[in-house]
């Protein structure tokens, strides 16, 4: 997916890091307040509420990176948060029904496939709340940006060709970004020695009927049981149960005892049991898959997303100053216009489009 990058991003790369990381809520806005508007144009109205919702979100999101935001840089963040809103909204306007439907089936298949490539359904709503976002919001800020996207590609005519995109993957000096580090296909059953609402710990007594009771179910899948049967039945992981317990993962993704148990098995080996902070785990291997480079259908729409990126960071920022121009947009709170921005002259947007292919972006899996 291509992003349309905002000076609010670039600041993200100046923030120092954090001793502790934290990041502190802001006060709560109240209502009249809120519904303030602050800029206007055609097609476009942001108001206060907005703002500061998507302001807190970029707090907290750089706070999950380990980085703080000095007071000084405050007013620098919301000019530029509020500058990405309006163009989000500019080009919003501007797309077709088909457009916002096509975008929104592709937001909701992205976010599946994150949801799917995560280690387990737990670590990913983790993910989430440590992004200060939730899984309604991600898919709906998600839409809004394919939607925009779609419009940028449309107005400056940007057709990658499948040629194109094949002479990249042959490439021999992009062959390292198509590496696939070895993996393992290994199924599990878990039994939580936590309350899955709370995180506290179980009783002791609690703990010991737990052991016995996967005790019981690994000498009945050492018996020749169908582990996947096991696992949806009474695997207390609610992102692999339906799967059979399933997961396919390379080295660093799971918890250190889990993943050295899972890559020392032999196919069709199960495991002793193996204890995690998350409880007692029974692991049958289906396969060592060794590194290998990624099969070209696999990744041929990442590449030819970034391939247009790369036209779209040459050609865009002419284009979103035009369309800024043509929406009249009106900065209505002085304190967010852009230094040295005239009170009659809409500040212009240079948004930086520059970026990785997904399989280099740190992104939820």
């Amino acid at each position: 997916m291509i992003l349309l990058c905002t000076a609010a991003l670039l600041v993200a790369q100046s923030i120092p890091a954090a001793e502790k990381g934290a990041a502190t809520p802001d006060q709560p806005v109240s209502k009249s307040s809120a519904d303030t508007v602050i800029a206007k144009g055609k097609g476009v109205e942001v108001k206060r509420g907005q703002l500061d919702e998507a302001v807190q979100n970029f707090k907290v999101n750089a706070a999950a990176q380990g980085k703080t935001i000095p007071p000084s840089q405050t007013g620098m963040i919301e000019t530029a948060v509020l500058d990405h809103l309006v163009q989000t909204q500019i080009l919003t306007s501007r797309a077709t029904d088909a457009e916002k439907a096509k975008a929104k089936e592709d937001a909701i298949t992205s976010l599946k496939e994150a949801k799917t490539n995560a280690p387990s359904e737990e670590m990913f709503n983790a993910q989430l709340t440590a992004m200060g976002t939730s899984e309604e919001q991600l898919l709906k800020t998600m839409a809004e940006q394919a939607t925009a996207e779609a419009v940028v590609l449309r107005e400056l005519n940007i057709n990658i060709t499948d040629a194109d995109v094949k002479k990249f993957y042959d490439d021999t000096n992009n062959a390292a970004k198509f590496k696939q580090p070895e993996m393992v296909r290994a199924s599990h059953i878990l039994l939580m020695t936590q309350d899955p609402k709370t995180k506290q710990e179980l009783s002791q007594a609690e703990k010991d009927a737990k052991r016995k009771k996967m005790e019981g179910l690994l000498k009945r899948a050492r018996a020749g049981e169908d582990f996947a049967g096991l696992a949806r039945e009474y695997s207390e992981d609610p992102g692999s149960k339906d799967k059979g317990g399933e997961y396919t993962f390379p080295r660093g993704e799971m918890m250190p005892e889990f993943e050295s148990a899972a890559f020392a098995l032999k196919p069709n080996e199960i495991s002793d049991i193996i204890t995690t902070p998350f409880g007692y785990h029974i692991i049958k291997l289906s396969e060592h898959i060794p590194a290998q480079k990624v099969a070209f259908d696999k990744v041929a729409p990442r590449i030819k997303s970034h391939l247009a990126q790369q036209e779209v960071a040459q050609l865009a920022p002419d284009f979103l100053a035009k369309v800024r121009k043509e929406a009249d947009v009106k900065i209505l709170d002085e304190n967010l216009k852009p230094p040295g921005t005239p009170a009659d002259v809409p500040p212009t947007g240079r948004p930086s489009t520059k970026g990785k292919l997904d399989s280099e972006r740190s992104e939820p899996k």
